[in-house]
C-alpha cells in the first residue's frame, strides 16, 4: 500500500472491506492510467467526504455529481469555455497534450481538485490544482492527490481556496452512507 494512503487510514479508519474497481476499463474510458494512490484511496473508501470538506470522486457512482468519468465528461465540455472567455488557464497546461483531470470537489463552494497529467508524465508525477469555484483562482500544489488530502487534513497545506484546514477527530462520510 502507497505509505501516504496508509497514513491516511490510521487517520481516517476505511468505513468497510476494501471493494476493488475494474480499474481497466475506467482508465480505457478517461484514455489515460490513474495514480496507484487515488485508486488505493477509491478501493478502500469508495467515494465520500473526508473532512466534510473533500469530496473524492468515484467512477460508478449512480449519482453523476460524484461520479468520477462523468465529471471528467463534463469538466472536459466545460473548462474550454472558460478559458474561451478570458478565465486564466493553469500554469503547466500549456503544452499539448496537458489536461485536467478531476479527482474530488468541494461541494458547497464548488471548487474542484484536478491532476495536472502531462503527456510525458507517468501518473504517480501529475501534480494537484484547485480551482475556486465561483472566480478565476487557481492554486498549484507539486504532490499527488493523496499526499495533498493528508496535508490538507493535517494542516501541513493550507489552501487559500478551499475552506478549513479541518479539525479533529478526521472523519470520512461514504457515498453509501450518504446518497441513499
Amino acid at each position: 500500500m502507497n505509505p501516504t494512503v496508509a497514513r491516511i487510514t490510521e487517520l481516517v479508519p476505511p468505513p468497510a472491506p476494501p471493494r476493488p474497481r475494474a480499474w481497466e476499463a475506467v482508465e480505457a474510458e478517461l484514455g489515460t492510467p490513474l495514480p496507484e494512490d487515488y485508486k488505493q484511496l477509491v478501493d478502500l473508501y469508495g467515494g465520500g467526504v473526508f473532512d466534510e470538506v473533500i469530496w473524492l470522486l468515484e467512477p460508478g457512482c449512480p449519482v453523476e455529481d460524484h461520479d468520477l468519468l462523468a465529471i471528467a465528461r463534463e469538466r472536459e465540455e466545460i473548462l474550454p469555455g472558460l478559458w474561451a472567455i478570458g478565465e486564466p488557464k493553469p500554469t503547466g497546461l500549456t503544452e499539448d497534450g496537458t489536461r485536467l483531470l478531476p479527482w474530488a470537489y468541494v461541494e458547497d463552494g464548488g471548487q474542484y481538485l484536478y491532476w495536472l497529467a502531462g503527456p510525458d508524465q507517468a501518473p504517480e508525477e501529475w501534480t494537484v490544482t484547485i480551482n475556486e469555484g465561483r472566480g478565476p483562482g487557481r492554486e498549484g500544489h507539486a504532490v499527488s492527490c493523496a499526499r495533498f488530502l493528508l496535508s490538507f487534513m493535517t494542516g501541513k497545506i493550507r489552501s487559500g481556496i478551499l475552506p478549513g484546514p479541518p479539525g479533529e477527530p478526521h472523519v470520512f462520510d461514504a457515498n453509501t452512507d450518504i446518497l441513499r
